[in-house]
């Protein structure tokens, strides 16, 4: 696979992402496909609910953008939830579809009955879980695992195994699990969960390699949560490793930290990787926003790929080449993405700043009057401890020319 760390008028990335060591140990040699969870752990974000019509019009929206494989949700928890997938699969026929499941056969028969084409399973596998919290042994584990999967294989259903805390487990707990699986109740995939957001890329790397070895090369499907902010490093080094699909919330959304996010997935697959997929960079800032309105949770102004700050410059070296040539103040061009550079001043503020937005106003003044021009934009950006104004600074201009 050929990278490419720079496309003229879009991305300018590091070379050295192409150096043969790291090609063998960072870049997937397989298609590896996103699932999206938005719908369900997106939900699960404090505060946020989407209504059944939020839902479909989301869905669209993924599948608009390339992203397919779409979780739509838990059917047993409400019947409303149960309703927004029904609409779903019978919107969208051709996405796959998938609920997630509690280890119970009625979970199972309501993904069915809401047209579902897959099924998450899950169950607990993290020791603080079983030991705290549910007081299971391993062997309850399997017993519940082994008949559920077996049921929603006999449904004709894409099972999904879904032993969450996983990076919290004992081994021997998951071999054995895995080992009575394989002989009795072999699902279509397992999901590699780090529900705490506790484990490092290289440990998410191994743990896929580990599972491959468990499963006879099964595979393997990567969910990551963000609690250290490691999410999307992680879900990408577990593709890297093996991992044929990687679990996404738009905006990172889920429980406490949130999850690995769509858009930084994408960029991630697309540009850093240099993978052939079908996820649409250009929708993701619309999708982004879309999601960010319904929520009711803003973009951070500094969040990756979607911020709305990500091209804004205040310091005054360089100002110039924000404009003319981005590509050497940034990785990637804003224009590409429909967005523009943008210069804005402050404290930090150079001589290069006030020039530039006297060229633009049309306005010219001697290299004192810049510098005083200057002195008095730091004072205002240090004395209101922010930015200035168009009109701050205009006042400014006219206090001095």
């Amino acid at each position: 696979m050929a990278m490419q760390y720079y496309k003229e008028n879009a991305w300018w990335i590091s070379p050295f992402g192409e150096k043969v060591e790291v090609v063998e140990k960072s870049i997937p040699r397989h298609t590896v496909e996103i699932h999206d969870a938005t719908l369900r752990d997106g939900e699960q974000t404090p505060g946020v609910v989407f209504s059944q019509t939020d839902k479909v019009k989301i869905a669209e929206k993924l599948i608009e953008a390339g992203v397919t494989r779409i979780e739509a949700g838990m059917p047993a928890v409400s019947q409303s939830d149960f309703n927004a997938i029904k609409d779903i699969t019978k919107t969208f026929k051709e996405a796959n579809i998938y609920a997630f499941a509690r280890a119970m056969d009625v979970d199972i028969d309501m993904a069915l009955d809401a047209g579902c084409k897959g099924v998450i399973i899950e169950v607990p596998i993290g020791y603080p879980k079983l030991k705290y919290q549910f007081e299971w042994t391993w062997e309850k584990v399997f017993e519940k695992s082994a008949a559920c999967i077996q049921y929603a294989k006999s449904k004709g259903l894409h099972t999904v195994y879904f032993p969450y805390d996983a990076t919290r487990a004992r081994e021997e707990d998951i071999e054995a699990i895995f080992k009575g699986l394989m002989k009795d109740a072999k699902p279509d995939s397992i999901g590699l969960v780090d529900t705490m957001g506790c484990a490092m890329p290289d440990t998410i790397a191994h743990m896929v390699r580990y599972y491959k070895r468990l499963t006879d090369d099964l595979p393997i499907e990567v969910h990551t949560h963000n609690d250290f902010g490691m999410a999307t490093a992680c879900e990408l080094a577990g593709a890297a490793a093996g991992a044929e699909v990687i679990h996404s919330c738009i905006n990172g959304l889920g429980e406490r930290t949130g999850n690995a996010a769509l858009e930084e997935l994408v960029f991630g697959l697309n540009i850093l990787m240099g993978l052939d997929t079908p996820y649409r960079l250009d929708k993701m800032q619309g999708l982004c926003e879309y999601v960010a309105t319904l929520t009711g949770i803003p973009i951070p102004p500094n969040k990756p790929i979607t911020g709305s700050r990500n091209y804004t410059r205040e310091s005054g070296i360089g100002v110039d080449l924000v404009i003319k040539q981005p590509l050497a103040m940034f990785a990637t061009d804003p224009r590409y993405f429909g967005k523009t550079g943008d210069i804005v001043l402050g404290k930090k503020s150079g001589k290069a700043s006030i020039t530039y937005f006297l060229d633009q106003w049309g306005m010219s003044a001697s290299d004192e009057a810049v510098t005083e021009i200057l002195e008095r934009v730091k004072a205002k950006g240090e004395e209101k401890k922010g930015l200035l104004t168009e009109d701050e600074f205009r006042t400014i201009l006219q206090a001095v020319l």
